[in-house]
């Protein structure tokens, strides 16, 4: 079956007994043993759970791996993943990615003993030179956050496995849709399920997809279940609901994304634009290759400094200043404030977050904004 077709169905079979059509919550912690014993269904919830089993099944399918794990944020995930290593283990990391797990590698795992480098991987050479005889994972955002950087996910993957390292891709940005990094050798896919999937801006979640089944799955899942940093039945349940209309929701939002991106980048006030659509950007060509399409999310800077880019946001009218993304309403914010004092983002970058707003009017509130 095609995308769209799987994201209606996978996860969300009716329901026998009443016919429902749309999934049940179940918000039992604990469930009943037979009579011998034995587990006839689910345990407790913070083991497994019907809503989190159907949201599971449903992001295997759509990713086409082996399993998926999910979490009660992106960050657990990415955190879980990082903890599958061991003390005196090597990972490499993009240069351009979340703030947040950068954060977790240099201030929580560094004193554990994990070892890290962070590469501009926009040249694989350069992940082939950082390599270590103890690396273990090479971690790919592409495209990245906040400068959009696109890296070449099959090249990356076979310098890796040369090694005997694995690949997580964090797909988020890109999301199913878009992008297929199993297809290009990638052996973990990372979601913040928070944004695109859930699309809504209502829900917290992540998850870990794998490709293969197997010893690193049983790491992940004993993390999940030990460390206890589960979605609530109802968190998994409104995620699987927004399953159905993420094609739609991504594509319209990548066609005012791109036509957004080639009406700043010919502002006189705009610097440079970080959008991957653009025969300007250096990783045109690859994006062209390995993605269906260059997703709803843009960054650029501004003519000037900080000070320019709040003074310029402050006259958005229809665009909301928040973080995050991938929901309905168009977001923008000023990335350098929220990554803090050792942020490497430019002070005048502006990340922006495509909704399902008429893209006119979006670009009508950016030329009054921009003067």
């Amino acid at each position: 079956m095609r995308l769209e077709t799987l994201t209606v169905h996978t996860g969300r079979p009716v329901e026998p007994g009443t016919g429902a059509v749309t999934p049940s919550i179940t918000l039992a912690t604990t469930f009943e043993r037979a009579a011998d014993g034995s587990f006839a269904h689910d345990v407790y919830t913070r083991l497994s759970n019907p809503n989190r089993t159907a949201l599971e099944t449903a992001l295997t399918t759509l990713e086409g791996g082996t399993a998926a794990i999910a979490f009660a944020s992106g960050q657990a995930a990415a955190a879980a993943m990082l903890h599958s290593l061991s003390t005196g283990d090597h990972v490499l990391l993009s240069d351009d990615l979340y703030h947040g797990v950068r954060h977790y590698v240099k201030e929580v795992l560094a004193r554990w003993g994990l070892q890290y480098d962070f590469v501009d991987m926009q040249d694989v050479g350069n992940i082939a030179h950082a390599l270590k005889p103890n690396t273990k994972l090479v971690w790919l955002e592409t495209p990245s956050n906040p400068r959009l950087k696109i890296v070449d996910i099959a090249a990356a993957a076979d310098i890796a496995h040369r090694v005997g390292a694995l690949v997580l891709v964090d797909n988020t940005w890109a999301t199913p849709v878009f992008q297929h990094p199993f297809q290009l050798g990638a052996d973990v896919i990372l979601h913040s399920t928070t944004k695109y999937l859930g699309g809504h801006s209502d829900v917290l979640g992540g998850a870990l997809i794998l490709r293969e089944a197997g010893e690193l799955e049983a790491r992940i899942r004993t993390l999940q279940q030990l460390g206890g940093g589960v979605p609530s039945p109802f968190d998994c349940w409104l995620i699987l609901r927004s399953l159905p209309t993420l094609p739609l929701r991504v594509r319209e939002q990548a066609r005012s994304a791109e036509k957004i991106a080639f009406y700043l980048s010919e502002h006189p006030r705009v610097e440079v634009v970080h959008y991957p659509g653009l025969p300007s950007h250096p990783g045109h060509a690859m994006a062209q290759k390995q993605m269906a399409c260059f997703g709803g999310m843009l960054s650029f800077q501004i003519h000037g400094g900080q000070a320019e880019a709040f003074a310029m946001i402050a006259q958005l009218k229809i665009f909301t200043r928040a973080t995050s993304l991938g929901g309905v309403e168009s977001l923008i914010e000023h990335r350098a404030s929220i990554e803090g004092a050792d942020s490497p983002t430019p002070p005048n970058l502006l990340r922006v977050s495509i909704g399902l707003e008429h893209v006119d009017d979006l670009i009508d509130d950016l030329a009054q904004a921009l003067g």
